[in-house]
């Protein structure tokens, strides 16, 4: 993360939380710093430490940076989840859908699966219910992402023993199609119209006109053709989670958290974050290496 984007996250959490606000305590000495309960949440998140690893470093107690980790996580949802984990405006489908048709699926708008992360600390009396496929105690989380890692929709929580069909019935990422809110668009495939956009799947999920998947065991070149391009395309979902995770090693190891409440926020404000180093790559990239800067007088 840039030092910039960082003291915005700072500068805002802080004007929106006083708990992160320098105070003096009942003895009339100065308080921790906004920056030194920030930089101690944001280790535990980078590096996965525990709450104990900054007593020397931030001079922080493990109560201390335990809570700061959680009004950070809150912080962090309150001030910019609406930004930085909207639903697709139109500029964003615009670009979507540009990206789609550049890549041979016209208004495709992202890739969509599960991520089962370990919960080391789980409830004893949760653990035949959150077992996963790996015989693990683990959290689901459903999310759709782009071919830039952005993830516009993110649903966690789900226990680890259910499938991507069984989330997929909880969550919400067709609501907005149910209430009439979905963006409207309009193409044609073998001469039939559609108006709907649709996300890359894997085999597992149902054969919705939402959903494109691979063909199974491809024999026509065609077929081949086409399952290797939507094979290669629906691995952006897998590769913002392995981003995501290498962000935040906190999410690539076991969760110690014991709360299921608490362990949704830090998920849910790391994936916010995520976006938000992922945009401000993007506008870094567009500045510093604008192709209009490389373009010679023989190319003109």
């Amino acid at each position: 993360m840039q030092k910039p984007l960082f003291l915005h996250i700072v500068e805002t959490v802080t004007a929106n939380d006083r708990y992160f606000q320098q105070r003096r305590d009942a003895t009339g000495r100065q308080g921790l710093s906004p920056l030194q309960k920030c930089i101690g949440a944001m280790r535990m998140l980078a590096y996965g430490t525990s709450a104990d690893a900054h007593d020397e470093y931030l001079r922080m107690s493990e109560t201390v940076t335990r809570d700061a980790l959680v009004k950070f996580g809150e912080g962090v949802i309150s001030c910019f989840r609406e930004e930085y984990l909207r639903s697709h405006n139109q500029d964003d489908l615009a670009r979507l859908l540009h990206v789609g048709e550049e890549r041979g699926f016209p208004n495709m708008v992202g890739s969509i699966d599960c991520m089962h992360w370990e919960w080391k600390n789980y409830p004893t009396a949760w653990a035949g219910q959150y077992a996963g496929r790996s015989g693990k105690t683990t959290i689901i989380l459903e999310a759709v992402a782009s071919n830039d890692l952005w993830i516009c929709h993110a649903f966690f929580g789900t226990p680890g023993s259910c499938n991507d069909i069984n989330v997929l019935q909880r969550s919400p990422l067709f609501d907005d199609v149910l209430a009439g809110r979905a963006p409207k668009v309009s193409y044609t495939v073998n001469d039939r119209q559609n108006n709907m956009t649709y996300y890359l799947i894997d085999g597992i999920y149902p054969s919705w006109s939402a959903f494109v998947k691979s063909i199974s065991s491809p024999q026509l070149r065609k077929h081949k053709l086409f399952a290797e391009h939507q094979e290669a395309a629906r691995k952006d979902v897998e590769r913002a989670f392995r981003v995501l995770q290498a962000h935040f090693a906190f999410l690539h190891r076991p969760c110690i958290v014991w709360d299921k409440d608490m362990t949704g926020k830090i998920m849910i404000a790391c994936i916010i974050i995520h976006n938000m180093i992922v945009e401000d790559e993007r506008h870094t990239y567009i500045h510093y290496y604008d192709p209009s800067e490389f373009i010679t007088t023989e190319d003109e």
